[in-house]
């Protein structure tokens, strides 16, 4: 489905293109990117050295993302003692980490092994929907998680009741239908504007900023205005986690149990840490001045909300979680038995 919906943006941005519409010198202008089949990002360095160090660098990033992701995943599938909300939605976010992380880092990695700097014209409209629905969802996800433990801590004996399994399953659903329309509205606006200030993005990426900077006129102002207004709900849906998170800590502080205040915040400051990191590198990112803007800010700026978060995300949710430590434990022990078993299988 997505596929299609990108295969008629593009159809839609060639015909937007079209150097039979408009007056003559607007079709001058857009002549350049009716033709435009291919854009190409920003390498990261110009050394062939250079290029296969950040190569294997963002290689390492990305299987530790895979390793740790996929352990999250299969410890919480397979074991009945983490089949509850909260790991519900820890499972959901581990998978849009999975696929957040993949749509970009593959292909700088690819770029930068090829020395080439190019990306189809349908391959960076993908990159562009996929980056807004799998971060749209997770921060959407994220906000959930944030209610699941005020209900958790603040109101308990409702939890059963506030998020049973149909409720769960509902919210997760809305969190990745949230992430669609957003993919679907920034991708088919941001793709419909005529391009005629050439074709490199100057991001490892196609990320929209960079490319509304290739636009004609004024036309970007219409996406400017539609980013303006997902920041505004993404700055609301943050104020929704700082409150409840407030709640929190004012609960946890009242628990007479050591152990029990400490369990609580090492659940919950993590999961703030890492949303204060997302919402406020993303927002920078997609609404900075142009005045302030540089392509090594722009970079550290990306690398932070797109590359950073997908893979610390399980080490932070798992680290001080002694239940999902357990969980992963027994997903590592149980696949060297597997091998051992059929090691010993091969020797026979």
């Amino acid at each position: 489905m997505a596929l299609m919906l990108l295969r008629v943006v593009s159809h839609n941005l060639a015909l937007s293109f079209s150097p039979m519409t408009g007056p003559p010198a607007q079709r001058k202008k857009m002549s350049n990117s009716s033709s435009m089949t291919e854009f190409l990002l920003l390498a990261f360095a110009d050394m062939r050295e250079l290029q296969l160090l950040h190569f294997w660098l963002f290689l390492g990033i990305y299987l530790a993302a895979l390793l740790g992701n996929g352990l999250v995943i299969t410890a919480i599938a397979c074991d009945h003692h983490l089949h509850t909300p909260m790991y519900f939605f820890l499972l959901n976010l581990a998978l849009l980490d999975l696929g957040s992380i993949s749509t970009t880092v593959p292909k700088s990695m690819a770029n930068s092994l090829w020395d080439t700097r190019a990306i189809s014209f349908l391959g960076c409209a993908a990159q562009v929907f996929f980056v807004f629905f799998l971060f749209g969802a997770e921060y959407s996800l994220l906000t959930v998680m944030a209610y699941d433990r005020y209900v958790a801590i603040c109101k308990p004996l409702h939890y059963g009741t506030l998020l049973g399994s149909r409720a769960c399953v509902h919210m997760a659903a809305a969190a990745w239908g949230s992430g669609f329309l957003y993919a679907v509205l920034h991708t088919a606006n941001t793709f419909s504007l005529p391009l005629c200030k050439g074709n490199a993005v100057d991001q490892f990426f196609c990320e929209i900023p960079q490319i509304l900077k290739l636009t004609c006129s004024h036309s970007y102002l219409r996406e400017a205005r539609l980013l303006l207004v997902s920041a505004c709900l993404a700055f609301g849906c943050f104020v929704f986690i700082v409150l409840s998170y407030m709640q929190i800590f004012r609960a946890v502080l009242k628990f007479p149990s050591k152990q029990g205040r400490h369990k609580a915040f090492s659940t919950c400051l993590p999961h703030l840490a890492m949303v204060s990191l997302f919402i406020s590198t993303g927002i920078f990112a997609y609404l900075k001045p142009p005045s302030i803007s540089s392509p090594s800010l722009d970079l550290v700026v990306a690398v932070l909300y797109s590359v950073v978060p997908p893979a610390v995300n399980p080490l932070i949710y798992s680290m001080r979680n002694q239940e999902l430590k357990d969980g992963i434990r027994k997903v590592i022990s149980g696949m060297f038995l597997n091998s051992d078993k059929l090691s010993v299988s091969l020797h026979k």
